[in-house]
């Protein structure tokens, strides 16, 4: 297998079709809506327009959940509000339908899948389909070991496209993409970091779980460490990866950039999505105009990617929980603004005026024929 450059992606990748766009905003100035009173749903349907290349938009019937599972070795120095190498339970638990993302995907009626791309434990606690893909098992300690191999980084890129491939052939029109991870938040920080040029201590959150003051103090030299370790590799994104990702992040990257390789749109959940996909901007600069920010999950690394992107997030309700959840929760809004763009009328011309007042004047209108189907 011939060795994998993520630069070459940028040829690969092109924007969601101007033109399109460009229609999609004239026929919104012809709807009976005034514009800008729909305020941002007017932007998210044409944005879903040009990624469709369709006016009007089409509705987004199959959507996805997509959740990339892995232990990291960072967690060990208890920067984590859970215990190293517990990922799994995180995993048994949408697999259970008893975590947030699973409740509220039963909800909005769709279906989550679940990408063992690291986890910390033994195959045989998990079903076949969700560890058949496992690169290795955990990843290394960042601030004092690389997280893979350079052969490792490139299985678990080729992994994340696999997963793209998959997804875009089975017909899923939009993908929620989140993470399962424990100590993925350290990780995230660091490559934040090392892609915005910050300290750890702008970076450093308290994670989805919730620490103290002093884990956090913990989290932050981590960061620290690590960064002295990822400076010296910031020319190679997938040595980056390598150095101080994980497997779980090294897939998402490769499923971020392969899903716009394939023009399918994604929404981002939290720091660890916005760090795959701050990678995978430097490597494709046209890559960011396929995602969306779902959430703003209050960790300082993720606002800090999502500016550097200028992706500006579609809700800010304080979920902290990870899983995709957020972004879930954002996925109505993305779905009500596709519906309004198709859905809503245009303001009849004159001749339509005047076929409207010969209709009345035989006892009818086409908004009652509308109100009795």
């Amino acid at each position: 297998m011939s060795s994998l450059n993520l630069d070459d992606f940028s040829d690969l990748i092109e924007r969601p079709d101007s033109g399109t766009r460009r229609d999609a905003e004239e026929r919104r100035e012809r709807l009976v809506v005034a514009p800008g009173a729909l305020g941002r749903l007017d932007e998210l349907g044409e944005w879903l327009s040009a990624a469709q290349g369709s006016v009007p938009v089409r509705a987004v019937e199959q959507p996805r959940v997509v959740l990339f599972a892995g232990d990291h070795g960072v967690a060990g120095l208890d920067v984590s509000g859970r215990p190293a190498g517990s990922a799994h339970a995180l995993v048994r638990a949408v697999l259970d339908g008893a975590s947030p993302v699973a409740v509220l995907a039963r909800r909005a009626g769709v279906s989550v899948r679940v990408v063992d791309a690291g986890l910390d434990c033994d195959p045989a606690l998990l079903p076949e389909e969700v560890v058949r893909h496992r690169v290795r098992r955990g990843s290394g300690r960042i601030d004092v070991e690389d997280a893979l191999t350079r052969d490792e980084a490139e299985r678990a890129v080729r992994l994340g496209m696999a997963i793209a491939d998959e997804e875009a052939d089975s017909g899923t029109d939009l993908v929620v993409l989140g993470d399962l991870s424990v100590g993925g938040t350290t990780v995230a920080a660091t490559l934040i970091a090392a892609l915005c040029g910050t300290d750890a201590s702008v970076v450093t959150g308290r994670g989805g779980a919730g620490i103290d003051d002093l884990a956090w103090m913990r989290k932050c030299a981590a960061v620290r460490d690590a960064l002295r370790r990822a400076r010296p590799v910031l020319g190679d994104q997938m040595e980056l990866l390598a150095t101080v990702g994980g497997a779980d992040l090294a897939a998402m990257t490769g499923f971020l950039l392969q899903s716009a390789v394939r023009r399918m749109p994604v929404i981002l959940d939290g720091v660890v999505s916005a760090a795959c996909a701050l990678v995978g901007q430097r490597a494709a600069f046209r890559a960011p105009d396929w995602w969306l920010a779902g959430q703003l999950s209050g960790e300082p690394a993720q606002a800090k990617a999502l500016d550097r992107m200028a992706l500006n997030p579609l809700l800010d309700q304080g979920v902290t929980v990870g899983e995709g959840s957020g972004a879930l929760l954002a996925l109505p809004l993305v779905q009500a603004a596709a519906a309004l763009a198709a859905e809503l009328p245009e303001r009849p011309g004159p001749e339509a005026t005047e076929g409207a007042g010969g209709a009345g004047e035989a006892g009818g209108t086409a908004g009652s024929d509308v109100v009795t189907t």
